[in-house]
């Protein structure tokens, strides 16, 4: 059929039965439905199952992992240090250190807080400050404590000690306690603000796309439904343990599962749209719109979803989890929109798109007019042009990659706000010994213990003083010498304590602290651990393994890098075959993926620039390439697909250069309003307080745009053209007409 044919007749007036497999989508519909609305409750659950803890993102064959595995068998209550930080720039006052001994008592008393491992007040010989130690239960018996009840305990203590506060003495909480806490409260009322947020946005694009104030309503609730029936699944995976949830997934899952969402909804609607001008049966014009956008559709979810599972290949916990809950969160989402919505749409009937209700008016053909149209006919006359400049543009953003700066933030770098526990932290570090509660750990042979001691002692930056390296204290001893009474105020600090008071060796192993001169979280701290770890793993006999706080940090951001070059290869490999089958072609998705390469790169250098002079951030998290990357390429990858999909369709019946005019001018306006709203909703994510989730949801919404509005839009069907019916090899479109 030649490019003369461009308008389609309105089916003659005829009865037509409904399509059983309209009944069995109907029926689906209905399905999930009841899933979605059964789910509702569920989402606010999520919460209640989330793991934000060392265990939901350390590896478990790290070597800090073993650590802490053995630690348990030395003392059976292990805590995170908390602190509890008091200054007064006059100098504290009598009844200041009265309140602080008071507070002490009090703090000791609440539940979740480790009273015998609670050292005494100490005061700052540097500033007119002191500390009180709330240690908290992080493990007991073996059995971690959720990071919601150390929230809740660390929440108690800050609220005793800043009753009542006299003027002019600050009270802060401080320390790995205080920190992880400010945390994990970070993503309370993360579905509300999310959602809330989420909605807001797509409710406004969808106004300005659909200029209808009906039509909005249908993907954004269909979009809810999706993400009430994957709460009904991961909830009790959560519950038992099958899957780990944890904040960062549970924020992402919300945002992704909108955007996506309402791309897909998009989609099948703007071909509903462009049906009903040729049907006056709407559920006719639904299936033909189903059968055409659904296989685009499909590939695309299927692509994404593929991606997110290449991240359970990885080592890091916080990859594992993200891949199968955003997984189940995009399987649900496409089951919606391609059941529930179109019975939803044809249910109500044409006036959902009011004021701009489609009539049968054999109009459906918009290839040849509207700004597309005359777009894609302009770009047609000169590709070259076209995919040379944007490559040039796309190379020169790309050249800033080299100023991405990954080495890993430190705690109090995390954030975009500052909670008190940063601020207190800041106070700690100026008034006290910065590398306070948070020593190394070193599990080894307990014949060798001397020889391990000496070797860390010798470390820089393992703290030089008579206790600094020491058996590990066992806090049961302690509590029966004491009656539970914790370390009395005027006990020696500053040495180690009495072997009466010392952990016994267990399986001929014994636990040795490294107290460091730096605080936990510091790169400082982290070149000591490695420092350490070569010292003590060199000890013949010793098997000296080295744990602790900061080898925890060190081993997450190693297993990050490890994640980052093993998954990204993967995840190209896997959605060049899915493209491979869709297309039914090798070269076009060689050129796909080698374009989608190449966008990204662009976004990680436009991201290095803005995040290092614009937002000003420390660094960026190791794993920010690889989570980065997955969703750039599997969503980016998204409207080629909805595109090329479009130009083979046009192409069977208009030939190569035709079709790929035709098909950028009709998918044109959808999938840029479908790059929008998702670019809008990943933007959302900085509603969360955490330098991370700012980063992500940035690199996403650039690259998002990007994809839409350049490689989408201009590269990919400028370059096409330009190869003409070879794009297509080796199926048989490549020696058909031009």
């Amino acid at each position: 059929m030649t490019g003369a044919a461009v308008t389609r007749q309105a089916d003659p007036p005829r009865r037509r039965s409904v399509p059983r497999g309209a009944w069995l989508v109907a029926a689906l519909g209905v399905l999930w439905f009841l899933l979605g609305a059964a789910g509702g409750p569920y989402q606010g659950k999520l919460g209640d199952v989330q793991k934000n803890d060392n265990s939901a993102y350390l590896p478990g064959s790290a070597e800090s992992t073993k650590v802490a595995d053995a630690v348990g068998e030395f003392n059976p209550v292990q805590t995170i240090p908390g602190f509890i930080v008091y200054e007064r720039r006059g100098g504290l006052t009598a009844a200041d250190k009265a309140r602080i001994a008071a507070d002490r008592t009090k703090i000791l008393a609440v539940d979740g807080v480790a009273a015998d491992q609670a050292g005494p007040v100490v005061y700052s010989s540097k500033r007119p400050a002191a500390y009180v130690s709330a240690p908290l239960i992080a493990k007991q018996n073996g059995k971690e404590v959720d990071g919601k009840k150390l929230a809740d305990v660390e929440n108690e203590v800050t609220d005793i000690a800043q009753a009542n506060v006299p003027d002019g003495l600050q009270v802060l909480p401080a320390g790995p306690g205080g920190l992880l806490v400010a945390f994990i409260d970070s993503f309370n009322g993360i579905d509300g603000a999310l959602l809330v947020a989420a909605g807001a946005v797509v409710i406004v694009i969808l106004l300005v796309v659909y200029r209808s104030p009906v039509l909005w309503f249908f993907p954004l609730f269909s979009a809810v439904l999706a993400l009430g029936a994957a709460a009904l699944i991961i909830y009790p995976l959560a519950k038992h343990d099958v899957i780990t949830l944890n904040g960062q997934s549970q924020g992402i899952l919300s945002v992704l599962v909108i955007g996506a969402g309402t791309d897909y909804a998009l989609l099948l609607i703007s071909r509903y749209r462009e049906e009903l001008h040729t049907h006056a049966s709407r559920v006719e014009a639904m299936v033909r719109a189903w059968r055409g956008a659904a296989p685009a559709i499909g590939a695309s979810a299927a692509t994404v979803i593929i991606g997110l599972l290449c991240l359970t290949l990885g080592e890091l916990n916080s990859d594992k989890s993200l891949g199968p809950v955003c997984a189940i969160g995009i399987a649900c989402t496409v089951a919606v929109m391609l059941t529930f919505l179109p019975a939803f749409l044809v249910l109500f009937g044409r006036w959902v798109f009011w004021p701009r209700v489609p009539h049968v008016d054999n109009q459906s053909d918009i290839a040849t007019h509207g700004a597309w149209g005359r777009f894609a006919a302009a770009l047609s006359r000169h590709p070259r042009r076209g995919w040379v400049a944007t490559g040039v543009f796309l190379l020169i953003c790309a050249s800033g990659v080299a100023g991405l700066k990954t080495g890993g933030l430190t705690v109090t770098q995390s954030f975009t706000n500052k909670p008190d526990a940063v601020h207190g932290q800041a106070l700690f570090d100026a008034a006290f010994d910065s590398g306070a509660g948070a020593p190394a750990q070193i599990v080894a042979a307990a014949d060798r213990a001397d020889a391990v001691m000496a070797a860390a002692a010798k470390v820089p930056g393992v703290d030089p003083s008579a206790g600094g390296v020491c058996i590990a204290t066992d806090w049961a001893k302690v509590a029966a010498l004491t009656k539970g009474a914790g370390i009395p105020a005027g006990a020696q600090t500053d040495r180690c304590a009495p072997p009466v008071a010392q952990v016994s060796a267990v399986g001929g192993r014994i636990l040795i602290d490294a107290n460091l001169t730096s605080r936990y979280d510091t790169s400082a701290a982290r070149d000591t651990v490695i420092a350490l770890r070569e010292a003590v793993h060199g000890i013949a006999g010793a098997n000296a393994q080295v744990g602790g706080q900061t080898a925890i940090n060190y081993d997450t951001q190693q297993a990050s890098r490890h994640d980052r070059n093993l998954i990204i290869p993967i995840v190209l490999v896997v959605i060049l075959l899915v493209l491979a089958v869709v297309l039914r072609a090798v070269l076009a998705p060689v050129l796909l993926i080698l374009t989608v390469v190449l966008s990204f790169s662009a976004t990680l250098g436009v991201s290095a620039f803005v995040f290092n002079h614009v937002f000003h951030f420390a660094n960026a998290d190791p794993a920010f390439p690889l989570f980065a990357f997955v969703f750039l390429v599997a969503l980016g990858i998204d409207y080629n697909i909805f595109l090329m999909t479009r130009v083979r369709e046009e192409t069977l019946r208009y030939g190569t250069r035709m079709g790929i005019q035709r098909g950028l001018a009709v998918t044109g306006g959808v999938i840029t309003s479908a790059g929008v709203v998702l670019a809008a909703t990943f933007v959302v994510l900085g509603v969360l307080p955490l330098v991370f989730l700012a980063e992500l949801g940035f690199a996403v919404a650039f690259g998002v745009l990007l994809d839409t509005i350049l490689v989408r839009s201009v590269l990919v069907p400028a370059l096409s053209h330009d190869i003409g019916r070879r794009i297509w090899w080796p199926s048989r479109l490549a020696t058909g007409a031009q």
